[in-house]
C-alpha cells in the first residue's frame, strides 16, 4: 500500500492522472510464505480441508544476521523427505510487472512456536512439521 501511495505521488507530481485502485491492483504482490496466526480473520476463508496441503522439504533455513546468513536445519544428516503443513489457493495478482496480472496456484506453510534448536536462531516461530501420516489428515 505504501509503495503504491509513493508511486501515485510521483505520477501526480508529473501531472499524470492516477486511478489509485487500478494502480494498486497492478502493484507487484510478493505474497506470503508463512502463516503465523491462523486466528486472524485474514486466513479464515482458507482454513478448510479443501485448502490444506503438504509442502515437501528435506531441510529449511532461518536467516541469522549475527552468523552472516542462513542457518540450515534438517531432521538428521541423511535429510529425509518430510512435509510442512500448508495452505494453498488459486490467486490472481501481479507477481512480476512485465507479466502483468496472472492467476497462479500459491501456497504458504503454517508456523508454530520454535523448538529449542530453531529458537536459538529464530525465536519467533518455525514451520509446522508433519511427522506421522495422521498429522496430514483433516480433523
Amino acid at each position: 500500500m505504501e509503495a503504491t501511495k509513493k508511486h501515485a505521488t510521483k505520477l501526480e507530481a508529473k501531472g499524470k492522472t492516477v486511478d489509485f485502485k487500478e494502480l494498486l491492483r497492478m502493484e507487484p504482490d510478493s505474497g506470503t510464505t508463512n502463516i503465523r496466526n491462523v486466528e486472524s480473520k485474514h486466513w479464515k476463508r482458507w482454513l478448510g480441508p479443501e485448502h490444506r496441503c503438504v509442502v515437501p522439504f528435506n531441510s529449511f533455513s532461518e536467516f541469522n544476521k549475527a552468523e552472516g546468513g542462513d542457518i540450515w536445519f534438517a531432521l538428521d544428516e541423511s535429510r529425509p523427505l518430510l512435509c510442512f503443513a500448508g495452505l494453498w489457493t488459486n490467486w490472481t495478482s501481479v507477481r512480476k510487472i512485465k507479466e502483468g496480472e496472472t492467476t497462479n496456484d500459491l501456497f504458504a506453510f503454517l508456523t508454530t512456536e520454535a523448538n529449542a534448536e530453531v529458537g536459538a536462531v529464530h525465536p519467533k516461530a518455525m514451520p509446522v512439521i508433519l511427522t506421522t501420516p495422521d498429522d496430514s489428515r483433516p480433523g
